[in-house]
């Protein structure tokens, strides 16, 4: 699908850019790719303290020729949008200021799509340019209980913030991946029941159980604080279930569409500002 670069509404004040260089890789599984990246350029990176912070990893256009050092806010003022780099928008799983490094996870499937990819190919010593961070979410102290589900590509958000609960918090984690192969080691409360959900190799984003086990869960008693975060339709799924069967307050619920079946993250941007793409 032919697209080009999302338009935005950020500025080099709202949305820093940041270099930085990566240091060193690990595989989490079989499609899941962790990317640890510091250096001199960590002193511009300005952590916002939400434990969903997520940045906007900048891929220049292969054939187009840009100023260097790569100035991604001088390119969108000078050049014509077309020309403008890609950008991927990532969770950050953690961030270690006394060491000067922040990780990245990133879902790998061969060569499909643009992030995954190069994380899968990135070695020690490249270049890593990203803008932000966003974010907007930390656990409500004040609820009884926590409730979290997403597919892979909220794995890296959820996990952080399952990491960010108290000690005895309590909770229940519904985390759907490709095949047990890519399940992963959570460090969670005592409290929080964290179940993995396969697709057993079906495509992301086409499966059922991860709206079925949040439907069909037995709730504990007391308020809860939700977030729920993943592919699009699961999303508008997930709504029906939390807001109509449910009947849960709007401030409880932070629900996002992180990406769509079937759509590159630029085209997917550009329909969130469409009724097709409103959750």
């Amino acid at each position: 699908m032919s697209t080009v670069p999302a338009a935005t509404n950020a500025t080099k004040n709202s949305r820093p850019q940041v270099n930085l260089t990566v240091l060193r890789k690990e595989r989490l599984s079989p499609h899941m790719v962790r990317v640890v990246a510091g250096g001199e350029g960590f002193s511009d990176f300005v952590n916002n303290g939400f434990v969903d912070r997520y940045v906007k990893i900048v891929f220049p256009q292969p054939g187009v020729e840009y100023p260097f050092p790569l100035d991604l806010w001088a390119v969108r003022e000078t050049m014509p949008r077309e020309q403008w780099p890609f950008t991927r928008t990532y969770t950050l799983r953690w961030v270690d200021p006394e060491a000067q490094e922040l990780a990245i996870d990133f879902v790998v499937h061969g060569d499909e799509g643009l992030a995954g990819p190069w994380a899968a190919r990135a070695v020690p010593g490249e270049t890593l340019t990203f803008t932000g961070p966003g974010g907007g979410y930390n656990p409500n102290p004040e609820a009884d209980w926590y409730l979290f589900a997403g597919d892979e590509a909220a794995l890296p958000a959820i996990a952080a913030c399952i990491e960010a609960l108290p000690a005895g918090a309590a909770g229940l984690a519904f985390l759907e991946v490709g095949s047990d192969a890519d399940v992963q080691p959570l460090s969670a409360p005592e409290g929080v029941t964290v179940t993995w959900l396969s697709r057993n190799g079906a495509p992301a984003g086409s499966s059922d159980v991860l709206v079925k086990a949040v439907s069909d869960a037995e709730w504990p008693s007391g308020t809860v604080d939700v977030f729920a975060h993943g592919e699009r339709g699961y999303m508008k799924a997930l709504r029906e279930v939390l807001f109509k069967q449910r009947g849960l307050e709007r401030r409880q619920v932070s629900l996002s569409g992180y990406w769509a079946q079937g759509r590159v993250e630029d085209v997917f941007q550009a329909e969130k500002k469409l009724p097709v793409g409103q959750i």
